[in-house]
């Protein structure tokens, strides 16, 4: 039978061999993780009804006055958009997050091509 210090010991290399591993592993199959928007959001309710959506604005083409069903982060995939919200406007370019706040609102594609935007509206259930 083995010695108390020789159990510890052994059960101490199998803990440091078991959190190394899955550290490494951890590692390995994580790929790196950026934030690109964090923001505390009042919900309407307990439910939302969360839509993700793609739009496709072709070359100079801007959006009547409008609102989305609700507020949410918006991500530009490719080309640039003049977003005008609350009496401000901003420009966002591809990999760029803006958080559209569901007001009246304009979006512009300012670029030379197309415009793709990945829109997600955190809306009322309907």
């Amino acid at each position: 039978m083995p010695s108390p210090s020789t159990v510890f010991l052994r059960a101490s290399m199998l803990t440091v061999a078991f959190w190394a591993t899955a550290a490494f592993a951890e590692e390995i199959n994580m790929p790196p993780r950026q934030i690109l928007l964090e923001k505390t959001v009042e919900v309407p309710a307990n439910k939302v009804n969360a839509r993700v959506v793609r739009v496709i604005f072709p070359k100079g083409y801007k959006t009547p006055l409008h609102t989305h069903e609700g507020p949410g982060p918006r991500y530009v995939l490719r080309g640039r958009v003049k977003i005008e919200e609350g009496g401000q406007a901003r420009e966002y370019g591809p990999g760029e997050v803006f958080w559209e706040s569901g007001q009246w609102m304009t979006a512009e594609n300012i670029s030379e091509g197309d415009a793709e935007v990945l829109i997600v509206e955190l809306g009322a259930p309907k």
